[in-house]
Order: structure tokens, then sequence, then C-alpha cells
């Protein structure tokens, strides 16, 4: 009989490529995911592993195992779903993640409407970058993320997930309020050939997204400052160090000294849930779905 937990790290295992991604992905330590392949080389009486350099990569008999071990684990989460649906009721735990200014702007509403509405429903949630949630999602740490792409550069999203439209998010530059422009009713991003850039961080999908589109406008970006939290960047804004692109979703208080003028090309920040699609029927899902909807729909309004 082939234990469920180590198909699952052999699952993880091929999907990173790595003992340690895969430790990481599962929330174990490297001698954990090691003890569980030794185990289900045991059990199946065939090497798993084989080393490839410092690191290691599956065998034939692995990948073959690997192969039914995603099936299987698909079929383990449609039970899930199934049976969660035949109750039809919304019980449980549900794991939700998002970027920070959608977890700032709409978590704290949704999850407490949840709560209310749901009350034997447990929420868990946590910040992620969109990449990284939709790793998540994938690997089954979550069972539903916010994530964002831009009107002009989307963000690549893998077969077998679900998503549903949140709201669209526009953006204004932001800038010393002795700036030249701060006075304008819009701007152009071209406007801001000579200025310093205070940006999100290297790596990022908002980074690679800024230097896209100044880019695609004849600008190279001079960024001299990079932080992940909206209010750190306005921070540096107001202390007269550059400007820069910040969403409306989750901004809270503007600090004194900054200026806001929206961009007059039509750029939208799209905010959207994804889910494993074959966790689909599960009511869990689907309410906090419906109350993140909810939200962003005062938000839109």
């Amino acid at each position: 009989m082939l234990n469920l937990e180590r198909l699952r790290t052999l699952d993880a295992l091929a999907r990173h490529g790595s003992v340690s991604g895969a430790a990481d992905g599962l929330h174990v330590t490297t001698s954990a995911v090691s003890q569980q392949m030794a185990k289900l080389e045991r059990e199946v009486g065939q090497q798993l592993l084989a080393k490839n350099g410092r690191g290691v990569r599956l065998t034939d008999a692995g990948q073959l195992l690997a192969d039914h071990a995603a099936r299987i684990l698909s079929q383990v989460e449609l039970a899930q779903s199934d049976i969660e649906a035949q109750r039809g009721q919304v019980v449980g735990e549900v794991r939700i993640g998002a970027f920070p200014t959608a977890a700032r702007g709409l978590f704290p509403s949704a999850i407490a409407a949840l709560r209310e509405a749901h009350p034997e429903l447990r929420v868990q949630s946590r910040e992620l970058e969109p990449e990284q949630s939709i790793r998540a999602v994938i690997r089954g740490d979550l069972d539903l993320a916010v994530v964002l792409d831009w009107s002009n550069k989307r963000l690549p999203v893998p077969g077998g997930l679900a998503q549903a439209h949140l709201l669209d998010d526009a953006p204004d530059v932001a800038m010393p309020a002795d700036h030249p422009l701060a006075g304008r009713s819009e701007v152009d991003l071209e406007e801001f050939a000579d200025d310093e850039w205070v940006s999100w961080p290297e790596g990022e999908f908002c980074y690679e997204w800024l230097v896209f589109t100044l880019r695609a406008r004849g600008i190279e970006p001079r960024i001299s400052h990079l932080a992940g939290e909206h209010h750190t960047q306005l921070a540096l804004i107001a202390a007269g160090l550059g400007v820069c692109v910040t969403p409306r979703l989750g901004r809270g208080p503007v600090p004194a000294g900054v200026a806001l003028v929206p961009v007059r090309q039509q750029m939208r920040r799209h905010v959207y849930a994804v889910w494993r699609t074959d966790a689909d029927r599960r009511p869990s899902i689907r309410a906090a779905v419906d109350a993140l909807r909810v939200v962003a729909g005062q938000l839109e309004g």
C-alpha cells in the first residue's frame, strides 16, 4: 500500500527539482524529505532517486511513480471537494494568500464577513507575491490566492487553475509636492524620463512591469530606491527622493509632502482570485471568492 504523504513528497520533488525545494514547498526539513523518499523506495522496491552532481534527479521509475502521484493527489483533492459539496456546508479550513496591497485592501473586510456568515469556517491568510501565491496554490499550500497583472503585462497562469475577476485598480504617479508636475490633472510616464524612481524590489512582478513599461516608452529608468511596502515608497517620495507608480488598492493615508496625479494612459492592475480546478466544488472556496467579490465591488463602486 502506497503512503499518501510519501507520494506527496515525491510529487514535490518532481515539481521543484531538488530536495531543498521540496522541503521548502512542504515546510519540512531536507532530512525529512530524504527519509520519506527512502521509505518510499523500500515500499516500491525500486530506486526512485539518483545522484546528479551535488543534487538528485528522478530515475525512470521515480518519474513514472511521480506522474501517478500527481494524478492520485488530484483525485484526493477531487474526493475532498465532492465530500464538501455533498455536505453543502461552509466548514473546515480555507487557506488564502494575496500580494500586500490586496491583503491590506481586501482581506480584513472579506475575512470578517466570512467569519460572521460561516462561523465554523477557519480562515488562514498570508502575504505572498503573485508568482509565489500561484506556486503555493499548485502545490496545495494555499487553497486560493489573490494575484494581479497589468493591462500591458500579463501574469502567466498555468493550466489547472480557475480564475475569478475581482477588480481593476487604477494607479497614480506619486511625486514630491513641489515637483513641477504636481499640479497637473493627468500625466504621461514619458514626462518623468529625467526623474529618479522608487520601485518594488528586483525580481518582483511589479518591478518587471515598471521597467518593461518605461522602456516601451523610450525611458531607461533610473531606479535609485527599492521598497516592497507602498508606505515605505511614499515616505521616500515625501523626502524628495524620486517618483513612483502607486496603485490605489490598499494604499491608505498618503503622507504630507506627496502629490498624486493620475496617469493619462489607461493603465490598470487586474486583480483576480485563482484556485485549483479540482477544488472548484468546495463550498469554502466559493464562499471565499464571493466574499472577496463583494468587498472588491464596494471598492470599485
